[in-house]
């Protein structure tokens, strides 16, 4: 019987988070400081009170406008820490209450953040994406997860090098390169190869949607870890019926 009172516990602490993640992703791509100045109406500039940034709770409350102008209030900030709680209470069911939980839960955020950012602004921020693949090897696997990430890495980086040259063009970003390197730290083998294939089928619908216009990798790559990783022992079964019989 799951503890109610700690699933309470661990999605505040998740849309906790998802409030940073919303600073974070409105602030990086800008070049701007993430810790100063304040929280403040992205309209009028004027600096939030305390109780303007309670994550979900304030948004309901504002009735999604700001307090001093009335100007709309993205329905993102409150999706995003929604996201983020509902990310964390799904890894402690996955994983429980073990140490590395936070961790991995951060990594998620991370991509979540990347997911967002590229989505919005075409871009995949270096010190974000660094800091989700260096959080990824921390846990009881340390070696493992640091070969996983550097061949998965590696090889994305082969396979962009060989597809640029015969497409006489840039054929994936360098922050997907990184973003694998993640993936093959959470996920291992074969299970990357399994994310990876997912994340293609996933983009192959928006893609045909918008043929005259570049789809941005990151967020399927980033969704398709988070699927893998929580029914890894569905794909495991998946791929050995396809394989095997």
């Amino acid at each position: 019987m799951f503890n109610i009172y700690l699933i309470a516990i661990i999605f505040i602490f998740g849309i906790v988070i998802g409030s940073f993640l919303n600073v974070l992703i409105y602030r990086i791509p800008k070049g701007e400081n993430i810790a100063y100045p304040p929280s403040r109406c992205q309209t009028c500039q004027t600096p939030l009170r305390w109780w303007h940034n309670i994550p979900i709770i304030s948004w309901i409350i504002l009735g999604g406008k700001c307090y001093f102008c009335k100007d709309q209030i993205s329905i993102q900030y409150p999706i995003i820490e929604f996201l983020s709680g509902l990310i964390a209470v799904i890894l402690y069911f996955k994983l429980g209450l073990v140490w590395y939980l936070p961790i991995v839960f951060l990594v998620f955020a991370l991509l979540l953040a990347l997911l967002v950012i590229d989505f919005k602004y075409f871009a995949v921020p270096d010190s974000l994406n660094l800091l989700a693949l260096t959080l990824s090897v921390i846990n009881p696997h340390f070696i493992d997860s640091i070969s996983y990430a550097l061949m998965s890495a590696g090889g994305l980086a082969l396979l962009r090098y060989y597809l640029s040259y015969l497409l006489k063009k840039e054929a994936m970003g360098e922050g997907d390169i990184i973003v694998a390197g993640t993936m093959g730290a959470l996920l291992g083998f074969p299970l990357f190869f399994y994310a990876l294939f997912l994340s293609a089928i996933l983009a192959i619908v928006p893609s045909l949607m918008v043929k005259d216009r570049m789809v941005p990798f990151v967020p399927f790559l980033s969704i398709a870890t988070f699927i893998v990783y929580i029914f890894d022992n569905q794909f495991i079964r998946l791929a050995n019926w396809i394989i095997y019989g």
